[in-house]
């Protein structure tokens, strides 16, 4: 089987979502304000006031979340009395035995999923039908609803109560480490939401996971009017990072770099506009120009098309149907949007949108732009938001260094055995490197690989990128170092930090900074050495042009995602339309005016939209956090500030970066940063 069946993919998609979207019951609380409030009259006598408050809290929050099913408000009562834990020392003993229980559920239901998507994530032959559905299910789907018939959530609601992120930031700055902890078990049980539709969601997710990951174009079947072939007939590029990074690794290559540069531009136009033909999406049975969009027998006879239908767009609907079946039942965070950056980032999208916008409408993206015109001698194109002409690697040519990585990383095996090499070379010492590695695996990936967390003390992390069979490509091995970091951050903050509870970073972009981090010394961990003075100001351009690029992409995700939300009828023809409409709006907005260039739909092509949602955010976030870590630790000792920071754990956001770097995150920063490499230029 090519592509594990597209069409059948779709229909279950569609089936599945209408089933799950059918819940309709309406679940609300039976307990009445007079009942909740003689429970605090019962419970108060003898406690301090800051008890009282915690208490009173807690009460009311599990009363929020106490339904008919659970009790009469006679039990409601019973139950708050029998269960609510006055003694400081037996709430430290009670959070701690939760702590181990909730460790081995999460740990365990993280290794089931990954065991379960094995076949969709590795590189382990043709994929069956049959494996989209064991991978979309989700093991760990009923345990909320388990939690609250069995009274366990309301033992953790009624003790351990939630607060908001407002109250976590100002509130948090006089909390020790332990009453941090005991704020984020709060977070587990806040709302209720049924076990169909997080079942829902995690199939919707694995069925774009699956679709993308399955995206590949044959670049050698690839050619113009005249025949011409500018890529290896053996090249496989996955859409969009493989095609991104082709486009990055081209800056070096004169002409012929150009050619491939602008056919990629044209595959990922018709990516975006569906029109691209089916008969070449993960398929040699024909060739195809792009720029006519016309395809060929591989005789060279013209050959009739059938265009993709739409099923990009397909996909990115259900992701939304599966997470806006759930807003009903999340009171507080009542679209996904919100879930994902008030809950997930613990950063209002509001704010994370000003942030952006404030930064690519800046004056000095103009003047990067003019210094990239000026190296490339002509005009920007559209896909030169990925230029990568500030990086050492790109003035090296791509085969040398894909000879370096082939020859160090045959196989998974050859980099797994390597990585302690690799912090070794980052500052750790051999003892501290052999542990962090030990926890580490290395594995094969069917797509472009990503990083994959223990859950749990005792299992590994897992390091996944795609390997030929000629061995691990630069681009691979970019994308490695990349995940490598991920790892890293994943095993220090879950080994080194001193409550379960507390495990993690504030959210992914934290993880996405310590990836960038690594990512950056990717060739000072190859031996090749930058002597080059300006290499500080050509790091901070590089930076500052890829978060440029970034924010676009991501505001253009969010905004769709508000206009699904105002279109929650939409079809996927008029979604496809929408994308593409917001994505030139952004375009001719901020990068118009730098790339001289207007109607541009190249923000759209991020698989990153499709596969996961509302995620892109996160890269941007991170980037800002990188840069303004990488700046605090230059002076300092490499490996002793990343064990310091990231085993801060999952602070909020605002506490964590006071905590590691002393200041809250900020755009200034760079922009300081980038006047200064500027100037350096104008000399």
């Amino acid at each position: 089987m090519k592509s594990i069946g597209r069409i059948m993919l779709i229909m279950l998609a569609v089936t599945t979502c209408s089933t799950a979207f059918a819940h309709k019951k309406e679940m609300k609380s039976n307990i009445s304000k007079e009942t909740t409030q003689k429970v605090i009259n019962d419970l108060k006598n003898g406690l301090s006031p800051e008890q009282t408050a915690l208490m009173e809290r807690g009460v009311i929050q599990t009363a929020g979340l106490w339904f008919e099913e659970n009790g009469t408000e006679q039990e409601f009562l019973s139950f708050c009395k029998d269960n609510f834990i006055a003694d400081a020392v037996e709430k430290e003993m009670v959070f701690l035995k939760i702590s181990q229980y909730m460790e081995s559920l999460g740990g365990h239901f993280n290794k089931i999923s990954l065991e379960l998507m094995e076949n969709l994530h590795l590189d382990n032959g043709p994929l069956h039908p049959v494996d989209a559905m064991f991978g979309s299910y989700s093991a760990g789907a009923h345990m909320s609803d388990d939690f609250y018939a069995n009274k366990i959530a309301f033992i953790i609601t009624l003790n351990f109560p939630y607060f908001s992120l407002n109250e976590k930031n100002e509130l948090g700055k006089s909390w020790s480490r332990l009453e941090w902890a005991y704020a984020r078990l709060g977070d587990y049980f806040t709302s209720r939401v049924p076990a169909n539709l997080i079942q829902a969601t995690s199939a919707a997710e694995t069925r774009s996971d699956i679709y993308i990951s399955e995206y590949n174009i044959m670049m050698g079947y690839l050619r113009d009017k005249k025949d011409h072939r500018f890529f290896p007939e053996d090249m496989v590029l996955l859409s969009h990072w493989n095609l991104r990074d082709e486009i990055k690794s081209n800056y070096a290559a004169g002409k012929e770099g150009i050619e491939k540069q602008m056919m990629i531009y044209e595959v990922m136009k018709h990516i975006i506009a569906q029109d691209i033909p089916k008969e070449v999406i993960n398929s040699k049975d024909y060739t195809w120009d792009p720029y006519a969009n016309q395809l060929y027998s591989l005789d060279g006879e013209k050959a009739e098309a059938t265009h993709e239908p739409d099923i990009r767009y397909q996909m990115l609907l259900e992701n939304f149907k599966s997470k806006q079946a759930i807003d009903p039942y999340e009171p507080d965070m009542n679209t996904y949007i919100k879930r994902s950056f008030e809950g997930s980032m613990e950063m209002p999208q509001e704010e994370v949108e000003k942030l952006f916008t404030e930064f690519i409408s800046a004056p000095q993206i103009k003047e990067v732009g003019k210094i990239i015109e000026e190296r490339l001698g002509r005009k920007l194109q559209p896909y030169d938001i990925w230029y990568d002409g500030f990086k050492a690697r790109s003035s090296i040519d791509a085969s040398t260094l894909d000879a370096m990585t082939q020859k160090l990383y045959p196989n998974a095996t050859a980099m797994e055995a390597h990585l302690p090499v690799l912090l070794t070379k980052l500052g750790w010492s051999e003892e501290r490197a052999d542990y962090l590695a030990s926890k580490i695996k290395v594995d094969p990936a069917r797509g472009s690989g990503h990083a994959w967390g223990a859950g749990m003390k005792g299992e590994y992390a897992h390091l996944r990128t795609r390997i030929p069979e000629t061995g691990m490509n630069y681009k691979g091995y970019n994308i490695a170092v990349h995940e490598f970091g991920h790892n890293v951050e994943q095993t220090i903050s879950l080994y080194d930090v001193d409550y379960f509870m507390l495990q993690g970073v504030p959210n992914t972009g934290f993880t996405e900074a310590l990836a960038f981090i690594f990512q950056a010394r990717d060739l000072y961990l190859l031996d090749m050495k930058d002597n080059d003075p300006m290499k500080v100001h050509m790091k901070t351009l590089d930076e500052i042009w890829g978060l440029y690029e970034i924010m676009g992409v991501s505001l253009v995700d969010v905004n769709v995602w508000k206009w699904m939300y105002a279109h929650p009828d939409a079809t996927a023809a008029e979604l496809k339309d929408a994308v593409i409409s917001i994505a030139k709006d952004i375009w001719n907005k901020y990068y118009a005016p730098v790339f001289g260039v207007e109607d541009s739909p190249i923000l759209a092509i991020y698989s990153h939209m499709i596969a996961s949602p509302l995620y892109l955010s996160n890269y941007a976030y991170g980037s800002i956090i990188d840069f303004q870590v990488s700046q605090y630790i230059e002076d300092k000792v490499f490996n002793e500030e990343v064990d310091r920071i990231w085993k801060l754990g999952r602070l909020t956001p605002k506490a964590w970066m006071i905590e590691a770097v002393g200041e809250e995150m900020s755009v200034e920063p760079m922009l300081k940063a980038c006047d200064k490499a500027v100037n350096a230029f104008k000399k």
